[in-house]
């Protein structure tokens, strides 16, 4: 996975820097070429300026007859650099050659100044612009010919300049687009790093929310929610392996010694049928057993097995309340709705009905029965977000030192020798709350009483991929 990270990590620094390196190019040459061509307009300009100055200078003359083909005049005063300018008289037969062969101007350019009235032609050194005239019903061709320094040496300069900035672009862009890829890289490669810890020794661990990253807080919730999954599973397991040995041989060890007892000598059958009895008692204990070890494995999954509907938690706990009362006309239990929400809705939570009322049902009936069956408090309310059950009791409470046991199957406090359980209730509990994406919080204090509040998030505040 670190590989594949760090590949993909190149390839945006190497994409990052085609794309800047593509944008400097680009603009270099708009600039360059746009430059260019206003130098180009802008020298014409004033060549053009210059040509319509010689051919005032020639109409203001008071006789210009001069033969064809003929060299009428050659201004050298050089207003512009290395300025050559020529006026001719248009040959008869538009026969340009001689002329060209001796100013070395093609002959296609004073045809074109003819046809067109202006032309402008450039051997890369020398700017030519050429105009006709009339005088005295003759036509002539005026032409201001300059070199364009511009071109020359500042387009130069600036060409050296662009390939200078172009070159230190590419480097700080290689610079920015390396930090922006790590920049961007960082948080995965953090995630990856904190995976890479987490083991089946140190499945507590959870990722960190990424600080303004919308994306990545998705991926960190939704993986954070696949290790809750995993760590109930992975320590349901571990206590079934743990507990499953001492607390199946007890009865099995029972039944066995029962039989061999009933074998070994010969017996009335009053005694007979008092070990059979006895058989049959433990192993309706075992059985019991083996339920309750199959409900809590099955609990450790991820739900998905279960059909998940939206509960009003108060009609589950109104259930709930006449179901345990029904079950024992002792259990005396008051449902507090003091903190009930004005919405109804922040009362729904997205869960199985059955699962959840199990989970409740056993939290309130073990706080009615450690408590001598003494006024048990349930209270219930609810937030923007979460849904809340909070179970007080006035029990024997739970030993302090025992507290980090009490969601072992089978595990019993010291104090509750006097009461009948198998230590399955609270783990049990957990695991259904753990998969409603709740949580639950037992206090207790030995001789005071235990208080149990389960978390559930409402319906409204969970997204989408989670409903």
């Amino acid at each position: 996975m670190s590989k594949k990270v760090v590949t993909n990590q190149t390839k945006t620094m190497v994409l990052l820097m085609l794309v800047f390196t593509a944008i400097i190019l680009l603009f270099s040459g708009l600039v360059y070429f746009s430059i260019v061509n206003f130098s180009h307009q802008r020298f014409y300009e004033l060549l053009k300026i210059r040509t319509a100055t010689i051919v005032q200078i020639e109409k203001s003359k008071d006789h210009l007859d001069l033969p064809e083909n003929y060299i009428l005049n050659s201004l050298n005063d050089e207003e512009l650099p290395m300025e050559r300018d020529y006026v001719f008289a248009v040959p008869t037969d538009s026969n340009f050659r001689k002329i060209s062969q001796e100013v070395h101007i093609p002959d296609y350019f004073f045809k074109s100044i003819v046809k067109k009235g202006e032309a402008n032609y450039n051997d890369k050194e020398f700017y030519y612009i050429g105009q006709t005239f009339r005088y005295e019903n003759k036509d002539y061709i005026a032409i201001a010919s300059a070199k364009n320094h511009y071109v020359i040496y500042y387009l130069g300069f600036l060409k050296r300049t662009l390939i200078t900035c172009i070159v230190l672009s590419l480097f700080f862009s290689m610079i920015f687009s390396f930090y922006l890829s790590k920049t961007l890289f960082k948080p995965i490669l953090k995630i990856t790093g904190k995976v890479k810890e987490i083991s089946s020794e140190n499945l507590h661990l959870r990722l960190e929310p990424q600080p303004d990253n919308k994306e990545l807080n998705e991926l960190v919730d939704t993986f954070n929610g696949m290790l809750n999954r995993i760590e109930t599973s992975f320590e349901t397991q571990n206590h079934l392996i743990g507990n499953v040995s001492h607390e199946l041989r007890t009865p099995l060890t029972s039944i066995m010694g029962e039989a061999d007892v009933a074998l070994s000598i010969n017996r009335t059958a009053d005694e007979y049928k008092e070990t059979l009895e006895i058989i049959l008692d433990e192993a309706e204990k075992l059985d019991k057993k083996i339920k309750a070890l199959l409900m809590i494995a099955q609990t450790g999954f991820d739900g998905k097995i279960q059909k998940m509907d939206k509960v009003r938690i108060d009609q589950l706990l109104w259930d709930v309340i006449e179901t345990l009362r029904k079950i024992d006309s002792r259990n005396n239990i008051y449902l507090d709705i003091s903190m009930l929400p004005d919405n109804p809705k922040k009362l729904k939570v997205q869960g199985n009905e059955q699962l959840l009322h199990l989970a409740v049902a056993n939290i309130i009936s073990n706080g009615c029965k450690y408590s001598n069956f003494q006024q048990v408090k349930v209270s219930l309310g609810a937030t923007d977000t979460d849904v809340y059950i909070i179970v007080k009791d006035f029990g024997i409470g739970i030993p302090e030192v025992e507290m980090n046991k009490i969601y072992d199957p089978f595990f019993r406090a010291s104090n509750t020798k006097n009461y009948e359980g198998y230590g399955i209730g609270l783990p049990l509990a957990r695991n259904i709350v753990r998969m409603h994406r709740g949580e639950l919080i037992v206090s207790s204090h030995e001789n005071e009483g235990t208080t149990v509040q389960m978390r559930f998030p409402n319906f409204y505040s969970m997204r989408p991929e989670e409903v």
